[in-house]
């Protein structure tokens, strides 16, 4: 998939407004429009990157996680804790090709996943 045709891509541009949470330099981070938790927001980077196996910058995996910490402060969550998840091609679950974290929380999480 090309960045032009990339869901994630649109957003980043304006074309696509989604229910952004938090938003900086480098990160987006959006409600998921199928949320699998009460609270459930997507941290992207800005930069189409297509998975995690893709991932060679450490700088954008920081912007990443230092994003995905402060949405949790913003949404509430993090005294009494949430999940954080990349999901990595089909097998891993990857349905968006540009990498995406998933910070999930406002009821307990099980484990495993499933």
């Amino acid at each position: 998939m090309s960045e032009a045709d990339c869901l994630f891509c649109k957003m980043v541009s304006g074309e696509i407004q989604p229910d952004i949470v938090y938003e900086n330099d480098h990160v987006l981070a959006f409600r998921d429009i199928t949320p699998r938790a009460p609270v459930h927001v997507l941290v992207i980077p800005k930069t189409h990157i297509a998975t995690l196996a893709d991932l060679e910058n450490p700088d954008i995996a920081a912007q990443c996680l230092l994003a995905a910490r402060k949405v949790a402060e913003l949404e509430g969550l993090s005294e009494n804790g949430y999940r954080t998840v990349i999901n990595c091609k089909k097998a891993g679950g990857q349905e968006v090709y540009h990498l995406h974290l998933h910070v999930l929380g406002g009821r307990p999480m099980k484990w495993p996943p499933g």
